[in-house]
């Protein structure tokens, strides 16, 4: 016969899930305390509590660490999905005021995203929302789920290949990529062919990922490019471009944007590969926050404006 430790909710203070949950979040007694503005005493109390009731130790310590236990990894997303959703219901009926507003906002973009949403973005809220405040993290192709989960992150904007259910998603942008030449170069005068665009050295903005929509095409018609050149950078690489016999193949509005710039020349790929989609990647519990829905609604309006 298996023991089940039975919890009596009736007799249970609601105030340690939160406790809990910032104890998960941080996986350190001083950062949760800070969080929940209590002492850490407070917080180690709750925590030897918590255990007592859970019959689970819940967070162990490894090294200079505390590791959640199963149990309290099993506990850990529907904890927060449940205060998550109190936080709404309570909230629902708020007004969010973007003149009056202090709010902070976390938001993940690649340095390409950044230019062209961000510059207009500060722009509209200087005139509207002059309190609010961004902050931006660097961007992987992989959405940064467990950062959105934890609220390290409050949303993402960029290529997502997959979305887990439990995040809302609004298309943001379409893209198409446009082959970037120096002005000067010998084949930036005519439109390029296949066979011109393989004997072109190539710098590849790799952003993160071992293999882009170019290379996958070329892979599946058996065919490859000499990439010479790689680099992290949407930025810099224009810059590069501009300097040297290099290719970059680049998203057509940051094309556009560098070629208005510098001396560059725009070319079509010599083969369709269809336009790539960004998308605004919030945690849908956050549905009923009127400040990030706001945000969001502003970040898609300056994209059907930039259209």
């Amino acid at each position: 016969m298996v023991w089940i430790h039975q919890v009596n909710i009736s007799g249970f203070d609601l105030n340690l899930l939160k406790v809990l949950d910032a104890l998960l979040r941080e996986r350190n007694v001083s950062r949760a305390a800070q969080r929940l503005s209590l002492s850490q005493p407070a917080v180690s109390n709750a925590l030897g509590r918590l255990r007592e009731l859970l019959d689970d130790p819940l967070l162990v310590r490894v090294g200079r660490s505390m590791q959640p236990t199963p149990r309290a990894l099993g506990l850990e997303l529907p904890i927060r999905d449940a205060l998550a959703r109190i936080e709404d219901s309570l909230n629902a009926g708020d007004l969010f005021d973007p003149a009056s507003s202090q709010a902070h906002f976390t938001v993940a973009v690649t340095d390409y995203v950044e230019l062209l949403c961000m510059p207009a973005l500060m722009k509209r809220l200087a005139q509207v929302a002059p309190g609010v405040r961004l902050a931006i993290e660097p961007l992987t192709p992989t959405l940064p789920a467990e950062a959105l989960d934890r609220g390290e992150i409050d949303l993402a904007l960029g290529r997502f290949l997959e979305v887990p259910t439990r995040f809302q998603t609004r298309r943001w942008a379409s893209e198409g990529l446009q082959v970037v030449l120096r002005k000067g170069h010998p084949l930036a005068q005519r439109p390029l062919d296949l066979p011109a665009f393989l004997q072109l050295r190539h710098l590849w903005v790799h952003g993160g990922q071992t293999r882009g929509m170019v290379d996958l095409w070329l892979q599946e018609q058996g065919l490859s490019r000499e990439v010479v050149y790689t680099t992290p950078s949407y930025l810099q690489a224009p810059h590069v471009v501009a300097a040297s016999d290099l290719a970059v193949v680049l998203p057509t509005r940051l094309a556009r944007h560098f070629a208005a710039l510098m001396p560059l020349a725009l070319l079509d790929l010599p083969f369709a590969l269809g336009p790539f989609q960004l998308d605004l990647v919030s945690v849908a519990q956050r549905q009923n926050d009127a400040a990030l829905q706001w945000l969001i609604g502003e970040i898609a309006q300056l994209a059907e404006e930039q259209a």
